[in-house]
């Protein structure tokens, strides 16, 4: 991770994938797991499927799995109400649930059998998916919010860093009470710190990467 802040070079959405792709082709052999993490606006999910196809290009076996696909259920999820600023940030997201059935089992060492998705948040129940194994050389891509500073065992992480006015301006109205837990988690986790590859997405359409 850089010590110091880099030069900012402009790239697009392909190229940024590409970039991404590279980082994990630099690693052979072996399986890897990355988090693509940021505030929805940033769309983490769709350069998590470019970033896939690219590798898959290159002949990686690849899982795209979304860390929305991990929440808890809403009994837990929503103790507090539907609104908690701290159980978004901290209680959202079924860590142990995530490393066991994906990140652990993904590990260069792991059996490589994961599960893609598990609680389906919107119905409030399980999911069906059947457990798929992947390769020796496979690679998980991670992709969500408010993934880094909280322990996960990933290989490399890209941060996707949106600035809070531009977050103001492209969170829809009915979300807008997420935007103190991103603040804190900019402030207290430093996921542009923690990242190892920086991405600045005022503009998702037009990032740029900070070397």
């Amino acid at each position: 991770m850089p010590t110091t802040p880099g030069p900012i070079t402009p790239t697009t959405p392909a190229a940024l994938a590409g970039k991404i792709a590279d980082l994990v082709v630099d690693r052979p052999g072996r399986r890897v797991r990355m988090a693509l993490d940021g505030a929805p606006p940033t769309r983490p999910e769709e350069l998590a499927t470019e970033a896939a196809a690219q590798l898959r290009a290159r002949g990686r076996d690849v899982l795209v799995v979304a860390a929305a696909d991990f929440l808890r259920p809403a009994s837990v999820r929503l103790e507090y109400g539907h609104t908690d600023v701290d159980m978004f940030l901290d209680g959202w997201l079924d860590e142990r649930a995530l490393c066991r059935e994906v990140l652990a089992p993904a590990a260069p060492d792991g059996s490589g059998r994961v599960l893609p998705r598990l609680w389906n948040a919107e119905l409030d129940r399980a999911y069906r998916d059947d457990y798929r194994t992947l390769a020796d050389d496979g690679v998980v891509l991670l992709s969500g919010s408010l993934l880094l500073g909280r322990g996960l065992p990933l290989d490399l992480s890209v941060h996707l860093r949106m600035g809070p006015a531009a977050l103001a301006r492209r969170t829809a109205e009915a979300e807008r009470w997420t935007l103190p837990a991103f603040e804190r988690y900019d402030r207290e986790r430093d996921p542009a710190g923690e990242a190892d590859l920086l991405v600045l997405a005022d503009h998702p359409d037009r990032p740029a990467v900070r070397d």
